[in-house]
């Protein structure tokens, strides 16, 4: 079944010079990648697309890390989009992805992570309204 998610790429792997590599795995594994575009989150952004974790003790600091420097965002296009895209991310604690998976292979910790990747189709559609609009 065809469907849409999002990934963003973060200030990390920016500054690390990873978005071409990161990229290249969507479009190997036969992604369309419907719309791209760089830029800074503002707070007030970063707060909204982060709301789900609003009260939890890490929320200030990912507003923090999300705001610090350019992100990439994409919207891509393929089946099981929303699964195959979380498989290909890896698990959220860099440490625990698996080797192969963008994370494990990049990522150097839990905050520093490399990548987000929309979980559902409900927050794909929340996300994108706060980064496309």
């Amino acid at each position: 079944m065809s469907e849409q998610t999002l990934f963003i790429v973060k200030p990390d792997a920016v500054a690390r010079k990873l978005v071409g590599q990161i990229i290249a795995r969507f479009e190997t594994k036969g992604f369309k990648i419907l719309k791209l575009k760089m830029f800074t989150f503002s707070k007030t952004q970063a707060q909204e697309f982060y709301a789900v974790h609003n009260t939890k003790p890490f929320f200030g600091e990912l507003v923090d890390f999300i705001t610090s420097g350019p992100v990439v965002v994409a919207v891509i296009e393929g089946n099981n989009a929303v699964a195959t895209t979380r498989i290909l991310v890896g698990a959220t604690k860099s440490y625990e992805a698996a080797p192969g998976s963008i994370r494990g292979d990049f990522g150097l910790g839990i905050s520093d992570n490399i990548i987000h990747a929309s979980d559902s189709k409900e927050n794909f559609e929340k996300e994108a309204k706060v980064v496309f609009e």
